[in-house]
C-alpha cells in the first residue's frame, strides 16, 4: 500500500468512525438495538471508543511503513479536535435535523 493510499485509508476511516455512534442505535453496529435511541452520554463514549479504534488502525499502518513516533499530549488533542469536527455531519443529522417537519408553515 502506498503512503497517500494509507494516508486516504485512515481519513476515510475516521470519517465513517465519527459519524457512526450519530447514525444507528446500535452499540458499534453490533449490539443490541436500543428501543427509544442511544442517550447522547452513550454515543460520546462510543465516539471516544472509535477514535481509540482509529487511531491504533494509524499506528499500525505507520508501524508497516517504518518507524513510529512518538507523540506527546499536543497531537492527540488535535486529532480528537479534528475527529470531533469530522462527527459534526451526524451530530446535526441526529440533534440538529427535523425530519419531515415544515418550519415555515
Amino acid at each position: 500500500m502506498t503512503q497517500t493510499a494509507a494516508i486516504w485509508l485512515v481519513i476515510v476511516a475516521a470519517l465513517v468512525a465519527a459519524n457512526l455512534p450519530f447514525v444507528n442505535d446500535r452499540w458499534l453496529i453490533v449490539g443490541k438495538r436500543a428501543p427509544h435511541g442511544k442517550p447522547f452520554p452513550a454515543r460520546a463514549l462510543e465516539l471516544v471508543l472509535l477514535y481509540i479504534l482509529v487511531g491504533l488502525l494509524a499506528r499500525v499502518i505507520e508501524q508497516r511503513a517504518g518507524q513510529v513516533a512518538s507523540q506527546g499530549w499536543e497531537f492527540y488533542a488535535v486529532t480528537a479536535a479534528l475527529f470531533i469536527t469530522l462527527a459534526f455531519p451526524g451530530f446535526v443529522y441526529r440533534y440538529l435535523m427535523r425530519r419531515g417537519e415544515r418550519h415555515w408553515d
